[in-house]
């Protein structure tokens, strides 16, 4: 029971196709094709959107400054 020989899965393929048709198996195919383009389009934006919005690195070096609390003379 443990892996199944190529003649199982050829079994298994002509079922499907004889369930579902080519015609609508293809249909499937160009979907999930889409659908997976588009997840790879939108990582891609993602990862453009968060580079740009990173702070800037001044090459390892320190910035010694002091924090002073802002007034508001309103």
């Amino acid at each position: 029971m443990g892996s199944f020989s190529i003649w199982h899965w050829l079994i298994v393929l002509v079922i499907v196709m004889l369930v579902f048709g080519t015609k609508k198996l293809r249909n499937i195919g160009q979907d999930l094709g889409g659908a997976v383009k588009g997840f790879k389009e939108g990582m891609k934006e993602a990862n453009s959107e968060a580079d740009a919005a990173k702070p800037e690195q001044l090459d390892g070096k320190t910035i010694n400054a002091e924090a002073k609390e802002k007034v508001n003379n309103s």
